[in-house]
């Protein structure tokens, strides 16, 4: 059971810095994985795959003292180039936009329904609107001054109003230019803008890749001789792996059922952001295709310090699917931060919601039962490493008898079922939850 061969496909989220940034980060988080643990690894550099729409490269793992050693291909897919598109359209058309699309989300009462499921990403997702407003308002304070002022002078009043709204309208448009790096206003505008579009079957380009990636999918499960294909939703990418996955077997009911065992991890998932609307049937009804489809297995780690995912959040009974007794995913993991990442750096940027919404895809500091880099390169298959957390860190930390009493746990596990849903309770016993 032991992996020797592994193939990760990762499925970014919103994030308009693509492959190039990630790959960096992906490098230096690789190094520090190796020192934690004491292994030598390598990685490749990219290449382009598909019309350059994937990138991949592979990395070798390689523990000399206990004489494993696991290659993992990672294909990065790659949707930069839609969201940089995004990012260019006028300041004022964005703008516009968002605030329509947030008031009609407000008024349909789907911002309700957000606060009800987790009210921390719900302030996440109004924070936007609440800076706008404040720049505004500023902006406004201070063009109404300028038309008093005119007044003053004895300048027709029509000409001081006409003067103070160009004013207010190149303040405020200058104002979110320039404070964007700091407040990522224009960024978050923007997500709210493609989350609607993307749920309402706008945005036929987001869909025709999809398509393509589902079909890229059906042709590496027939052609790897990889022990587990680990397809990675973090962030906006857990919906969009979702959908990737429930066409792959659309176009191919066998998938997983032969070949190489199909495992769905989603990482700080933000499924209600798209499943929360009316329109999204065809999505809510893909949810439960996963939900008890019996050859794939799908885990989703949840953290209650992320902002910008649903803690304590069941995918499947949240959008009102009843799977009934059918249903065998998701596998709900809970992940500490705390735990993984060393007092003094935890302290550092636990404020920086974007770097902690990150951390689900970084390396450890402190070895622990979740670990992004082991799912990718350690020997443990995913499905037993879910199964017994305990176990698994046994293997990477443990002396060479508990390693050989860890490596027997699990293969008893893996011999004896086929469902991960073991007890996690040392991560976490209030957040978990079994599909």
């Amino acid at each position: 059971m032991r992996v020797q061969n592994r193939h990760i496909i990762y499925v970014q989220g919103y994030d308009p810095r693509g492959l190039a940034q990630y790959y960096r980060m992906f490098r230096t988080e690789l190094r520090k994985f190796g020192r934690l643990y004491q292994l030598a690894t390598t990685v490749s550099r990219p290449q382009g795959v598909s019309d350059g729409e994937i990138a991949s490269w592979s990395i070798e793992t390689r523990d000399e003292a206990q004489g494993w050693q696991t290659r993992t291909t990672y294909d990065f897919l790659r949707f930069e180039d839609f969201i940089q598109r995004d990012l260019a359209q006028p300041i004022w058309t964005t703008v516009l936009q968002a605030v329509w699309i947030y008031w009609r989300l407000v008024f349909r009462g789907t911002i309700a329904r957000f606060a009800r499921a987790n009210w921390r990403f719900a302030t996440f997702i109004t924070y936007p609107h609440l800076m706008l407003l404040a720049e505004a308002l500023c902006a406004a304070g201070i063009a109404w001054l300028v038309q008093k002022g005119l007044g003053a002078l004895g300048i027709p009043a029509l000409y001081g109003v006409l003067a103070a709204v160009a004013l207010f309208v190149a303040l405020l448009g200058t104002a979110l230019k320039y404070t964007e790096e700091k407040t990522y206003l224009l960024y978050l505008l923007c997500d709210t803008i493609w989350t609607w579009e993307f749920s309402h079957r706008r945005r036929p380009d987001w869909d025709k890749r999809i398509d393509s990636f589902a079909e890229y999918l059906c042709k590496v499960a027939r052609a790897s001789n990889a022990e587990e294909i680990v397809l990675v939703g973090h962030s906006s990418g857990s919906f969009l792996a979702t959908e990737i996955l429930a066409r792959a077997l659309e176009r191919d009911p066998a998938l997983g059922r032969q070949g190489p065992r199909i495992v769905l991890l989603t990482l700080g998932g933000n499924y209600p952001i798209v499943g929360y609307h009316a329109a999204a049937q065809d999505f809510r009804d893909h949810l439960r295709d996963l939900a008890v489809e019996p050859s794939i297995d799908w885990i989703d780690c949840q953290a209650r310090k992320d902002v910008m995912n649903f803690f304590q959040f069941d995918p499947i009974a949240a959008h009102g699917i009843d799977a009934g007794a059918a249903r065998r995913n998701p596998t709900i993991v809970p992940v500490r931060f705390r735990e993984i990442v060393a007092p003094e750096h935890y302290n550092l940027f636990r404020w920086k919601f974007f770097r902690i919404h990150f951390q689900f895809v970084m390396a450890n500091e402190q070895p622990h039962a979740y670990d992004f880099f082991m799912i990718v390169c350690g020997p443990v298959p995913l499905r037993e490493r879910t199964a017994m957390p305990d176990a698994a860190l046994a293997v990477a930390t443990g002396d060479a008898a508990a390693r050989e009493f860890a490596w027997r746990r699990l293969e008893n596990a893996a011999s004896r079922s086929q469902n991960p849903a073991q007890d996690l309770g040392e991560m976490e016993p209030p957040a978990r939850s079994r599909g």
